[in-house]
């Protein structure tokens, strides 16, 4: 058990190192996405096709597939673009709007009714959100992007959840992250003509640190999920990927030192997100414990 706890949190910490990993790298945001998904498209089918984990599928399932990677190549591009044009920070704290847009877009998609609790603890990281755009005007571009990248980050993960129940994790993933590489191929040179560079490809530096996010953050911080899914319950793990932007930001104030050029506008609308995570937090500890003290007397 504690291995899992272990396993758990090195991946949550991987998620986390994500953003720094966007502000390391020089690419801008769309080859950076584009040479991620490569890697970890091709390390993901060596992997467990050499194992024997992946899982023979219908063409229509690999174009959906294709389609929900094409989704979270978007969120990427956003997300690293918020980054870019704001800082490690202000990307990772838009994350926390991801619950706002679930709350709004899964009940819309599976059609059934919104949960209002989930809604009111969105609602509330919205403020936060609102109050560091509102005080912090230097960031108001890398906030507006990290809002689309929020909105993303809410909308495949429900598409891969109606996918996980009929195929197994390693086929939705190594999927997902081939026909994100494909579509977003596609897009990439309309993308670098409104965005043009002087060079597309990675110095050595760069190299490293995209090897460093195709293979930890993404190839080990999955195996490492998975694993840890093994022994302990979805909602523990879920609730520990809640975990994610904190981590990342105190690792960018720990490492860029963004804590010195953040104004308290910030700080203000960070500890409302914070007392949000808090609440929602023990709210759902409150109501696993109840199922599962439920679950116990009826056995």
């Amino acid at each position: 058990m504690k291995k899992s706890f272990l396993q758990l949190h090195i991946a949550v910490l991987l998620a986390g190192f994500t953003g720094i990993l966007g502000r390391l790298i020089t690419l801008n945001e769309g080859l950076i996405v584009f040479y991620r998904l490569c890697i970890t498209a091709i390390t993901l089918w060596i992997l467990f096709y050499l194992t024997n984990k992946l899982q023979h599928i219908s063409k229509k399932d690999m174009l959906q597939l294709s389609g929900i990677g094409f989704l979270s190549s978007l969120h990427w591009v956003f997300f690293y673009a918020s980054i870019k044009y704001g800082n490690v920070s202000i990307g990772l704290i838009c994350l926390s709007v991801i619950s706002f847009f679930s709350a709004i877009l899964e009940p819309l998609i599976n059609r059934v009714r919104i949960n209002t609790t989930e809604l009111l603890f969105g609602m509330m990281n919205v403020v936060g959100i609102a109050l560091i755009f509102h005080f912090d005007t230097r960031y108001k571009l890398g906030i507006a992007l990290g809002l689309i990248a929020a909105s993303f980050g809410a909308l495949f993960p429900i598409f891969l959840k109606l996918k996980m129940t009929r195929i197994n994790m390693q086929t939705v993933l190594t999927w997902q992250m081939t026909g994100g590489f494909l579509t977003f191929s596609l897009l990439l040179p309309f993308y670098l003509k409104v965005f043009p560079v002087e060079t597309i490809l990675p110095s050595a530096n760069d190299w490293m640190w995209l090897f460093v996010l195709a293979w930890l953050c993404s190839v080990i911080a999955f195996q490492f999920s998975m694993n840890a899914l093994k022994k302990l319950s979805a909602f523990t793990v879920n609730l520990s990927y809640s975990l994610e932007p904190i981590y990342g930001i105190i690792m960018a104030f720990l490492i860029f030192k963004e804590n010195h050029h953040m104004s308290w506008g910030f700080y203000l609308g960070l500890s409302i997100i914070l007392l949000t995570l808090t609440l929602h937090t023990l709210l759902l500890r409150r109501r696993y414990q109840t199922q599962k003290n439920v679950t116990v007397v009826r056995e």
